[in-house]
């Protein structure tokens, strides 16, 4: 098995400078897939510099690339609406040929939860993002597989929605479902083509890269119950860790990086994202070892 390495571009280059330089380096530094963040802005110190639409960014690169996959991690319903969304990655998927992967979550209470709130608005609780989300999922599957949809829920309505041509890819491009929880896992299990992970957040900022390991394979071990409740392979539904959120510094050595991914793969991590390197914040890392990570480590990971 060959571990997947893939990169996480954040929209915050101008596309004029320098921009579109990097999604092009990520192709011929030969990452399996580029990703962006789907934000309408993030946590400081981005949330008050250059931040960029996760649609337009992806089009773009899909333009100026040519074999790279390209994708969200991730899309919420934060400020999404299913049927506007799935027009969007329909274009997109044509753009590209077939090339763009949907990172999928609940979302969280960041800038997102408020930006489309009336005053006196209270942000959605994390059983309210639930409900958002799975019914959110369910209607984007079908919006994405169906010529015409007529849907009224909860949440959502669709009303004699037509999405032809559809997807380039089929039955529909793919989901990478953002999950921990019980709800979010059985999503992932029901509609997912891969599953995304952080690691644990209450681990990230005192434990042990140990603790963090242990939470993952707990994570991965509520996934299998999903799948086999689903009837469904677990050991079928790639497996994706969002590097960055864990107590490890994986990108101080093309060596860190690969002891790193090694451990993983242990678990049954399939793929690893990286975060392209950003001067004065937390994804801060020495460019030329990330892009030697990038040009040797895979050949290293072949088991």
């Amino acid at each position: 098995m060959t571990m997947r390495l893939s990169t996480v571009i954040l929209p915050v280059r101008r596309w004029s400078r320098g921009g579109r330089e990097v999604w092009q380096r990520a192709e011929e530094l030969g990452f399996h897939a580029a990703y962006t963040y789907d934000h309408l802005s993030w946590r400081v110190p981005f949330r008050d510099g250059p931040w960029f639409g996760a649609v337009p960014t992806l089009t773009a690169a899909a333009a100026a690339t040519s074999r790279i996959r390209l994708g969200t991690l991730v899309t919420s319903p934060n400020f999404r609406h299913p049927v506007t969304l799935a027009k969007e990655l329909i274009s997109l998927d044509d753009i590209s040929d077939g090339r763009i992967t949907l990172g999928i979550g609940a979302g969280g209470n960041g800038f997102d939860a408020h930006a489309l709130l009336g005053g006196g608005e209270e942000p959605w609780t994390p059983r309210v993002r639930a409900n958002h989300f799975a019914e959110f999922v369910a209607l984007l599957d079908r919006l994405l597989t169906e010529d015409a949809v007529t849907y009224e829920g909860e949440h959502y309505n669709a009303h004699e929605v037509r999405n032809v041509p559809g997807c380039v890819q089929r039955p529909r491009l793919p989901f990478a479902v953002a999950a921990t929880g019980p709800r979010g896992l059985r999503l992932a299990a029901r509609y997912g083509q891969a599953w995304v992970t952080t690691g644990d957040p209450k681990v990230s900022a005192d434990g042990t890269p140990e603790q963090s390991r242990a939470a993952i394979a707990g994570q991965i071990e509520r996934l299998g119950a999903a799948c086999e409740a689903a009837g469904r392979d677990a050991g079928k539904l790639p497996k994706i860790l969002l590097t960055g959120f864990t107590p490890d510094r994986p990108l101080d050595s093309v060596d860190a990086f690969v002891d790193f991914a090694g451990r993983h793969a242990e678990l049954g991590i399939d793929e690893l994202v990286l975060h392209w390197p950003i001067d004065g914040t937390i994804f801060e890392a020495d460019l030329s070892v990330f892009e030697r990570i990038a040009a040797e480590a895979p050949a290293q990971l072949t088991a």
